[in-house]
C-alpha cells in the first residue's frame, strides 16, 4: 500500500486579478509546492486535479483560459497524473478512484483550493471510499461568503470546514510538522 498526494484546482482564476479571487492563495500554493517538490524527490504518487467549468455561467475556470490553468507554483511535470474534473468532488465522473486502486494506494495527503468545496467534497469522498487522509489546512485556501446577509470571514469558513473534516474525516496538519513527521 502506498501514499498520494492530491492537489487539488490550484489554478490562475484563484489569485490576483482572477475571476474567484481566494484569500492567501499564494501562500497556500507555495505550501503545497513544498510538499510536492518532497514528493517528487521521494518518488510519490502525485495527482493534479483540474476544474474546469461545466458551463460558461459559472464564470471562472472557462476552458482554454490562462484562468483555467494550473498555477505555475504547481504545475504538473510531465509523467504526474492529470484528472480533469467538472464539479467538486475529485472522484464524480474521473478516473480518480480506479487510478489510485491501481496504484494500489491507501493513503491521501491534500492540498489545494477552496477548503469549503472541493477540498471538503473530495476529502469526504475519499474517506468514504476508504482512504486515510491528511489534509495540509496552510496549503488550502477560500474566501468570504455570504449567508442570508451575514458576512463569513474567509478565515472563519476555513477553518471551520477544517473542523468539520478534522472531526471523522482528516487528520489536519500544516506543511512543516508534516514534512518533519
Amino acid at each position: 500500500m502506498s501514499k498520494a498526494l492530491i492537489i487539488i484546482d490550484i489554478q490562475n482564476d484563484y489569485f490576483k486579478g482572477g475571476a474567484m479571487e481566494l484569500q492567501n492563495p499564494i501562500a497556500a500554493s507555495e505550501n503545497a509546492k513544498k510538499v510536492l517538490e518532497k514528493f517528487r524527490k521521494d518518488h510519490g504518487e502525485i495527482i493534479h486535479i483540474q476544474h474546469l467549468a461545466a458551463a460558461p455561467e459559472m464564470g471562472f475556470f472557462l476552458p482554454e483560459t490562462k484562468g483555467a490553468e494550473i498555477h505555475e507554483n504547481v504545475a504538473p511535470k510531465e509523467g504526474e497524473k492529470l484528472i480533469t474534473k467538472f464539479t467538486p468532488n475529485s472522484f464524480a465522473g474521473t478516473d480518480l478512484l480506479e487510478y489510485l486502486k491501481s496504484k494500489d494506494v491507501n493513503e491521501l495527503v491534500f492540498a489545494g483550493m477552496m477548503t469549503h468545496m472541493c477540498i471538503d467534497a473530495t476529502v469526504r469522498a475519499a474517506k468514504d471510499y476508504g482512504f486515510e487522509c491528511t489534509v495540509l489546512g496552510d496549503a488550502c485556501a477560500t474566501r468570504d461568503l455570504e449567508i442570508n446577509g451575514n458576512q463569513v470571514k474567509a478565515s472563519d469558513v476555513h477553518h471551520a470546514f477544517l473542523a468539520g473534516l478534522s472531526f471523522f474525516y482528516a487528520d489536519i496538519k500544516n506543511t512543516e510538522d508534516y514534512l518533519g513527521s
